[in-house]
């Protein structure tokens, strides 16, 4: 697992996968809002 790390650096693997998730997040509410079937607003 180290041998990973050496290659990454932790910091910047930890944000790009915030941000990835962070998109992946609102991409999938920005889709469930526009669907007719799950209008509750």
């Amino acid at each position: 697992m180290h041998k990973i790390w050496q290659i990454f650096d932790p910091r910047r693997a930890l944000v790009g996968l915030f941000g990835f998730l962070l998109v992946l997040a609102l991409l999938i509410h920005f889709i469930l809002l526009t669907s007719v079937d799950f209008k509750w607003l």
